[in-house]
C-alpha cells in the first residue's frame, strides 16, 4: 500500500484489535470522534485517525478532551530520518498538551504507543535560559527584526567581532590588550585568535590587523556599526 493509497480507515483494525486486547469494547465513528473505547466505569478512550500529522488532527484531539481526558491520535508509521524526527517533536507536543499516540505499521499492523495521555509539566533548563538572558543583555540595541530568517543574524558575538574591526579600521594593528580596553570586549584577544568570520590576521604575536575580509566588514556593516555606536552613546 502507497502513501498515497492510504486511508484513515486503514488504520481502524489494527487499533481496534490493540483496545480489545485491553478489555475495551470498540467502535468506530461515534459522534464526532474516529473511534471510541468504553471499558467498565472508566472514562472513554477516543482515538483520532490520520494520515499523517497536521494541526487540524491536534485541534480535533484537543476538542474531545472535554469529553475525556484519555485522547490518542494516530497515525502511520513511515521511514526515513525525516519521519523520526517528525515522531520526536510530535510526541514532545502531545505530552505538553496531554494527548496520547500512537502509530500503525501497514506492513503488519503492529501499533505502537509513544506517549499516553498525562497531565506535563516541562521541566524548564536552567543553561539555556541562562544563555538567552546573557545574549540579551550583550546584544546593543535591537538590530534584528523578530521573525526572520536565522542566516545573518546580527548576534551579540557579531557586535562584539565588529566593535574589533572598529577599532582596527581606525588605529591600524594594534595589541589585542588594546583592542579589548577601547572596543569594550573583554573576551577580544580570544575572539580575533578564533577569527570565525575571517576578519582578524595575526601579524605578530599578541597584535591582529584587519585581514582583507575584515576590511570588506567595515564597509558592509557601516550602517550597522554606527546603530550599534549609537545604542551604546545613550545607553
Amino acid at each position: 500500500m502507497t502513501a498515497a493509497d492510504l486511508r484513515e480507515s486503514d488504520l481502524y483494525a489494527p487499533v481496534k484489535l490493540l483496545l480489545e486486547g485491553q478489555g475495551y469494547e470498540v467502535k468506530g465513528e461515534i459522534g464526532a470522534a474516529d473511534i471510541v473505547a468504553v471499558r467498565g466505569d472508566e472514562d472513554p478512550v477516543i482515538v483520532e485517525l490520520k494520515t499523517g500529522f497536521s494541526l487540524s488532527l491536534f485541534h480535533q484531539a484537543v476538542e474531545r478532551q472535554a469529553i475525556t481526558d484519555a485522547v490518542y491520535i494516530v497515525v502511520p508509521r513511515r521511514t526515513g530520518k525525516a519521519f523520526m524526527k517528525s515522531i520526536k517533536v510530535n510526541t514532545s507536543l502531545c505530552r505538553r498538551l496531554g494527548i496520547g499516540l500512537m502509530t500503525v505499521r501497514m506492513k503488519d499492523g503492529f501499533v505502537e504507543v509513544h506517549c499516553d495521555p498525562t497531565s506535563y509539566s516541562p521541566r524548564k533548563s536552567k543553561r539555556r535560559k541562562e544563555r538567552l538572558l546573557k545574549e540579551f543583555a550583550k546584544r546593543v540595541g535591537d538590530p534584528n527584526q523578530g521573525g526572520a530568517t536565522r542566516q545573518g543574524l546580527m548576534t551579540a558575538y557579531r557586535q562584539d567581532a565588529l566593535k574589533c574591526v572598529k577599532i582596527l579600521a581606525k588605529n591600524g594593528p594594534a595589541k589585542a590588550a588594546d583592542v579589548s580596553r577601547l572596543s569594550q570586549v573583554e573576551t577580544a584577544r580570544r575572539l580575533m585568535a578564533d577569527n570565525h568570520y575571517g576578519w582578524f590576521e595575526r601579524v605578530e604575536r599578541g597584535i591582529y590587523a584587519l585581514s582583507p575580509t575584515g576590511q570588506s566588514a567595515m564597509a558592509d556593516y557601516s550602517g550597522e556599526i554606527e546603530a550599534m555606536s549609537e545604542a551604546m552613546r545613550r545607553d
